[in-house]
């Protein structure tokens, strides 16, 4: 049974900006770092670039790319669906739970993933994903629940760094397995490396990490109705009535309707770069080698991991001397740089310092987004619906960014003309922003 703590309790801000650490070990590990690795490895051994999927020939980012598309599309439709039954039991833990281990488990299936079997492979990927960023539809939710508006943005950050700190020291144990194996007792056969095979093992620790881990946000939580009412039509629809209602309350609030629409576009673009990163460091810059490549890539990751905890320290300090939107305007140039450098980086030291500030700009963003989006909320018990409103924002912009990147991809055969592409929705999010009203009229 879980412990029911008042709002603004030091111990719930914590249980909840934990289940960050828990998770967070998904979008560094899966997301970021070995998986990508791994993927490529595959189709490295085999010395391609292209798989037939679906009757098509189609390039293995691009494949990455338009089933991430996908899994983001999925979760785009039933969030809203979701978080109306939730708000009707008034239960967001049941379904953050479910999500969660399907997720995690997920992830251990990753560990059979193969070219062979594509098809149940990417069902692997795709639940995982689903699973990852379902649960956070809910997550996200219990913020205004948990926290007084003051609280907000620095609850906000901790959660972020806690994701980092939890996420690079799994990486660093699964880094030493991978450079190690025979430390570990992971040897060589004759169908596989030491390496390949560590970083399926690296795959279960993800899943008993996130599973283990956020048990802690769960006994806190608080639980909701124990009552069970009856579920019916109209309550199944309830999520999708509740964005139209947000909606029209948008205009309402053109404060929050303006940052919304910068949101959107910004977003859209940060998501896909961190989405892709790591396929990008691992086929379009010059490594020298295998072994070279995944310790390169695994370092970069690292950087970028170690700097985000203090950039997100540092935009929590700098919204508050100059406010969320300009700094938010700020991060977003800073993007709109590092895209266009990204185009012309070649070699790993070239690499290294992009991913440092990349780093820097990435906790940042994510953080203040959230924080920034909770502070313009109008006063309302209804939170499950606003921060789903946000989510399928979150989501469709994502949809459409890896879309384009993924076609781009595959009919250019470069990936450095998608990222390239990328500037444009920084610089049309950084417009947006500056026409956000700076008090609600």
């Amino acid at each position: 049974m879980s412990k029911q703590l008042p709002k603004g309790s030091k111990k719930l801000l914590n249980a909840w900006a934990f289940y960050d650490w828990a998770n967070s070990v998904y979008s560094l590990v899966i997301a970021s770092a070995v998986f990508p690795i791994f993927y490529g490895a595959l189709f490295s051994k085999l010395g391609v670039n292209y798989i037939s999927f679906l009757g098509f020939s189609v390039k293995n980012t691009a494949l990455i790319s338009f089933v991430t598309a996908l899994a983001f599309l999925v979760v785009a439709i039933i969030s809203p669906l979701l978080s109306g039954i939730a708000d009707y039991l008034g239960n967001k833990k049941f379904f953050m739970k479910f999500f969660c281990y399907m997720g995690a488990l997920s992830c251990i299936g990753l560990y059979w993933f193969s070219l062979e079997e594509i098809y149940v492979s990417v069902a692997f990927y795709f639940f995982g994903l689903v699973g990852f960023w379902g649960s956070l539809v809910f997550y996200n939710s219990y913020l205004p629940d948990i926290a007084f508006v003051d609280q907000q943005d620095k609850i906000s950050a901790k959660g972020y760094s806690l994701g980092y700190i939890g996420s690079v020291i799994l990486l660093l144990f699964n880094l030493a397995m991978v450079m190690f194996p025979d430390v570990f007792g992971i040897t060589d056969t004759p169908e596989e490396p030491a390496a390949v095979k560590a970083m399926r093992y690296s795959f279960i620790s993800v899943g008993i990490w996130w599973i283990v881990f956020s048990q802690v946000t769960y006994y806190y939580l608080p639980q909701g109705n124990h009552e069970k009412p009856k579920i019916t039509k109209d309550i199944i629809f309830n999520g999708y009535k509740e964005l139209r209602n947000v909606w029209k309350r948008l205009g309402e609030n053109k404060r929050l309707k303006a940052y919304l629409g910068g949101f959107f576009v910004y977003s859209m673009a940060v998501q896909t770069v961190m989405l892709v990163a790591t396929y990008f460091g691992e086929q379009e810059i010059n490594w020298g080698g295998d072994d070279q490549k995944t310790m390169g890539l695994i370092v970069s990751i690292l950087l970028i991991q170690i700097i985000a905890v203090l950039g997100a320290v540092l935009t929590s300090r700098a919204s508050k001397k100059f406010g969320n939107i300009p700094t938010l305007i700020g991060i977003n140039s800073v993007w709109v740089l590092l895209c266009i450098t990204a185009y012309f980086v070649t070699l790993p030291i070239h690499f290294y310092i992009t991913a440092g500030f990349v780093g820097l700009v990435m906790g940042g963003i994510q953080s203040l987004s959230r924080s920034t989006y909770s502070k313009f909320l109008p006063e309302t018990k209804d939170t499950t619906s606003f921060f789903s409103f946000y989510d399928v924002a979150e989501k469709v912009g994502i949809v459409i960014g890896m879309a384009l990147y993924g076609i781009i991809d595959q009919i250019t055969g470069s990936m450095r003309n998608s990222i390239l592409f990328l500037v444009l929705f920084f610089v049309i999010g950084i417009l947006l922003l500056f026409r956000v009203p700076k008090v609600e009229k």
